[in-house]
């Protein structure tokens, strides 16, 4: 049992020691914690060690039992409002918005990168290719599909074979608020988000006297996992400073038979920013950040040896005195990602392999943009955003082996320019309050994306004409580079109507159209000839989203729908072998699907929670399923929180899944072929030892499960790992995080 003591002037507990400060800064200011000492009681993990099937279990359980049981405190009559130690549902915004803490603890364990967190979103689903790194996907869509937005800026990844997304490169800690924007109903943020938008932000701090603020977590876990976590604020009414940095390690993983997966992750980001504040109006902002790791893979022959990023941005925001004009906003930014790919860093080289010998790859691709936009109001009825955004992306890459090899250290060779993206845009979103209970929204932009391909291979007859670039060996002898160019335009229109006081229905009608990515126009699994690069048209996507959101005092229910007709719709149909030819194709496609939850809370401190989450598709030129769609999901959560002790449940309940395209996909996965069903039960538990001081912990898959889910990669054989059809997920897998923050 976890044993806690009270005192005056100090807090005792198991990780840490905490002495309060005499002296506050300010009339009734909290006094700040200072770490003592570290206790001997550390989970192993934080000491280096691994704990496989860990105590933690055991004081879990424990906790469970003593807050189920334990009588409500005297002032636990009324209804709690306190934050959830542990979150297991998430609630929209706004009929069709999400908005979540990033550096809130969550089951399953805390997320490691962006993909991990998204997936605890109900309409998320996750392409696992080891224990970290997997690829989002909204409501079944992939890739650039999902619009991600990084603090403003955009970032993206260069392996040809998808082993690192843009969210690979992202600590979510690190930001203040993660916000989801469902379907094509905003034009703000890039072109061709026709799933829908994800926005990575920091909060912009104007101080009014000179403050401080420290948000810290450590997490430790099976398997070796290992997080640290340091946001540091500090600011005067003139400008500020910050520094956060996060680290994040684990070993592999266990699927629920016990079979070993290779999935260990290494990796640290840092960031940094200064502002200034000259007056009320103005702020000026410049940031850095810097950070790199290693993963391993079961779905593919290499792992990813390096995940360098670089990233620097200037913001400038001002707002008018007078007119209409609410306020200015400009910002540049380059963002750089440099990934080496490799079958000796992580791995040993199977001799048996089609890569029996040391060989590496190193891809690299750098971000220039910018985006200016302006906003107006006219009386509180009228606000209108408009603005323009551009951005270049440049693409390289080099192959080899080591020093001494046949194929020459890929070290020392020079990068090849493959590929540059570019796109320029102007928008306007517009919001009309036509009285207090209604709204209009709606917005226009139209995108100039060119594409520049340099190493295309001619129209040829042979075999091995779709096999790409993928590992950037050197080009072949027939290449020529070629260019294309389109104007896209998209664009919305949203009816807002609040029924009551705490009710909101949303109707949208959506149109984005998509320029094909970097992926399916120069990937791995695309045809690299010329005809190819030129034929495949850009995507496009009209979408209807309904939206219905309902808060009560016991009560919290919503729901998402939506239907579209996706012409030229981008699907990747793969060969048979590794050496096979795979392309990309154009097909008409009809989309639908729907997201619901409730809450309910009673009995004073309890709350029971449930959401649904599915999607459809069809491919109409084909007559069969649209490929890489997400089965039917519900997660069913219970909780008890007494204002100090919390105790929660959640069960993951996933129908099987027979709607299936073999050997067609997406840039990142491919259907498998059917899939079973399975659920899985997790409980957590947590303890406020202050309003600054909290732990939580929990258990992950309790009853040790063995279960993969549909929307996979494919495993690959690898010597001393168990192979499997799909990437499994981890089994029993316990945590405990402990969070501070002044």
């Amino acid at each position: 049992m976890l044993s806690y003591a009270l005192r005056a002037r100090a807090v005792a507990c198991p990780l840490f020691t905490f002495a309060i400060r005499p002296g506050s800064p300010q009339p009734g200011a909290v006094a700040r914690p200072h770490v003592m000492s570290p206790s001997a009681a550390l989970p192993a993990a934080i000491h280096g060690r691994t704990f496989q099937k860990s105590p933690l279990p055991v004081f879990l359980l424990s906790a469970v039992l003593s807050a189920a049981c334990a009588p409500l405190h005297a002032d636990e009559a009324g209804e709690q409002t306190l934050d959830p130690i542990v979150v297991t549902a998430v609630l929209p915004s706004t009929p069709l918005t999400v908005e979540i803490d990033p550096k809130a603890p969550r089951q399953p364990v805390p997320a490691s990168d962006g993909a991990d967190l998204l997936k605890s979103i109900p309409g998320f689903s996750l392409i696992r290719k080891g224990g970290s790194n997997g690829d989002p996907l909204l409501r079944g869509m992939a890739g650039s599909r999902l619009g991600l937005s990084f603090d403003g800026g955009q970032l993206a990844g260069g392996c040809p074979s998808r082993m690192d997304p843009p969210t690979a490169y992202v600590a979510p800690a690190l930001y203040d608020r993660v916000t989801v924007i469902k379907g094509p109903q905003s034009v703000l943020h890039g072109p061709g988000n026709s799933a829908g938008t994800v926005l990575f932000e920091r909060d912009a701090p104007r101080y009014v006297a000179p403050a401080f603020a420290l948000d810290g977590s450590l997490l430790g876990g099976s398997w070796g996992r290992f997080d640290q976590m340091l946001d540091l604020r500090a600011g005067r009414p003139d400008g500020y400073l910050g520094l956060a940095l996060d680290h994040t390690r684990s070993g592999d993983y266990a699927d629920g038979d016990g079979n070993r997966v290779h999935s260990s992750w290494d990796r640290w980001s840092a960031d940094a920013r200064v502002g200034w504040t000259p007056d009320e109006r103005t702020r000026v902002e410049l940031s850095a950040g810097k950070g790199d790791g290693q993963a391993a893979y079961a779905f593919s022959g290499m792992d990813g040896a390096k995940f360098l990023r670089e990233s620097v941005a200037l913001k400038v925001t001002r707002q008018p005195l007078r007119g209409p004009a609410d306020s200015i906003e400009a910002q540049v930014y380059s963002n750089y990602a440099d990934h080496v790919m490799d079958n000796y860093t992580l791995r040993e080289p199977d001799p048996n392999s089609m890569m029996p010998k040391p060989m590496a790859s190193n891809v690299a691709r750098r971000t220039n943009g910018g985006r200016l936009v302006a906003g107006f109001d006219w009386n509180g009825s009228l606000h209108l955003d408009a603005g323009l955004d551009a951005s270049t992306s440049t693409h390289s890459g080099r192959s080899g082996g080591l020093p001494g090899s046949m194929m020459g250290d890929w070290r020392t060779k020079p990068r090849l320019r493959d590929a540059r993206m570019e796109q320029a845009g102007a928008f306007g979103e517009l919001t009309w309050h036509l009285a207090d209970d209604r709204r209009i929204v709606g917005g226009l932009r139209a995108d100039h994306d060119h594409a520049h391909g340099y190493q295309l291979a001619m129209p040829m007859d042979h075999d091995d004409a779709g096999m790409g670039h993928g590992m950037h060996d050197p080009a072949p002898a027939m290449t020529v580079a070629a260019s294309r160019a389109s104007w896209l335009p998209s664009g919305f229109v949203r009816w807002e109507q609040d029924l009551a006081a705490s009710t909101t229905l949303n109707v949208g009608l959506g149109h984005a159209q998509r320029f094909p990515d970097y992926w399916e126009l120069f990937g791995r699994y695309a045809d690299s000839s010329v005809s190819a690069f030129r034929a495949l048209a850009p995507e496009k996507t009209t979408q209807l989203d309904l939206g219905l959101q309902h808060r009560g005092e016991r009560i919290d229910a919503w729901v998402s729908a939506y239907a579209g007709i996706v012409h030229d719709f981008i699907v990747i149909d793969r060969g048979s072998g590794m050496m096979a030819a795979s392309k990309a194709a154009n097909i008409d496609a009809r989309i639908a699907g729907a997201e619901a939850g409730v809450k309910y809370r009673f009995a004073g401190s309890w709350s029971a929670d449930a959401s649904l989450a599915w999607a459809w598709g069809a491919d109409r030129t084909r007559h069969r399923p649209l490929p890489q769609m997400p089965p039917l999901e519900g997660r069913f959560g219970l909780v008890r929180d007494n204002g100090r002790w919390s105790v929660g449940a959640l069960a993951r309940v996933v129908a099987a899944q027979h709607r299936v395209a073999v050997g067609s996909g997406n840039i990142v996965g491919q259907d498998l072929g059917p899939s079973a069903g399975f659920a899985v039960l997790s409980l957590n538990g947590g303890y406020r030892f202050s309003d600054r001081v909290k732990l939580a912990a929990g258990i992950d898959n309790l009853f040790d499960r063995t279960y993969a889910e549909h929307v996979n990669a494919a495993s690959v054989e690898l010597a001393g790992y168990v192979n499997t059809l799909r990437v499994n997920e981890p089994g029993r897998t316990a945590w405990m995080e402990l969070r501070y923050a002044f």
